[in-house]
């Protein structure tokens, strides 16, 4: 694999992952990875052939690795298929509790490492204060198609008006652009040119009310079956 394709995050493999004697050392290694590649996501969508090639192993072992890890509760693995059932979005989501076996470790309990929590929900984080902060600044960094659906929208807003705003009204404009940003790098990008303003607020309530888990991945999931929805009644 050329170097320039390699992801230069750092891998947080934590001591619940290292020590079990259950795992191959490929299959740490492999976990290792996802938490490097969900950086840039919060999640990791890259598919079995590029972990192949990265490892020099077949597809097929690449899987077995990656159900074995979902066995053990390390990973959380999601499946999108369209209409016809056919897969057209993997992604792998870092379990939000590690694994661990009652007396396995003396020094494992449930929180002890909650460092793996943390260090997801702190990248994500980060990624929607970084992305709110290119928009708000007008930045090159953000395609311009992108500005025209937020424009659309009318999800930006100047920073005297952003200054007056309440705080958890901020937060929630933060939280719809990331995940809007989300669904624009995905294979539903087209979706967000029948997506509705209003809807998409009342969605976000919702997903707020009800999630358990992910909440950008049920948020994003509701927008898609919302807008799926609709598209198959115009049919």
């Amino acid at each position: 694999m050329n170097e320039d394709n390699k992801i230069n995050y750092y891998a947080i493999i934590p001591a619940t992952v290292r020590y079990n004697q259950k795992l191959k050392a490929a299959e740490k290694l492999l976990y290792g990875e996802i938490t490097a590649l969900s950086n840039v996501k919060g999640y990791c969508y890259a598919q079995n052939r590029y972990f192949a090639q990265l490892y020099g192993v077949s597809i097929e072992t690449v899987s077995r690795w990656l159900s074995h890890l979902q066995e053990l509760g390390y990973i959380e693995i999601e499946i999108i298929r369209n209409d016809k059932k056919e897969v057209i979005e993997r992604n792998i989501y870092i379990a939000d509790t590690p694994y661990c076996q009652k007396n396995q470790y003396p020094y494992c309990s449930n929180g002890q490492y909650p460092i793996d929590e943390n260090v997801k929900e702190n990248n994500i984080n980060k990624i929607i204060e970084d992305l709110f902060y290119y928009i708000i600044n007008n930045s090159n960094r953000i395609s311009k198609e992108f500005y025209s659906i937020l424009n659309r929208l009318e999800f930006i807003y100047t920073k005297e008006i952003l200054s007056i705003m309440q705080d958890d009204k901020v937060q929630m404009l933060k939280e719809i652009i990331y995940t809007l940003y989300s669904l624009y790098n995905s294979q539903f990008k087209t979706l967000l040119l029948k997506v509705d303003r209003q809807e998409l607020i009342n969605l976000y309530l919702i997903s707020k009310e009800h999630c358990v888990g992910n909440f950008f991945n049920y948020y994003k999931k509701v927008i898609i079956k919302e807008y799926s929805k609709s598209n198959a009644r115009r049919l």
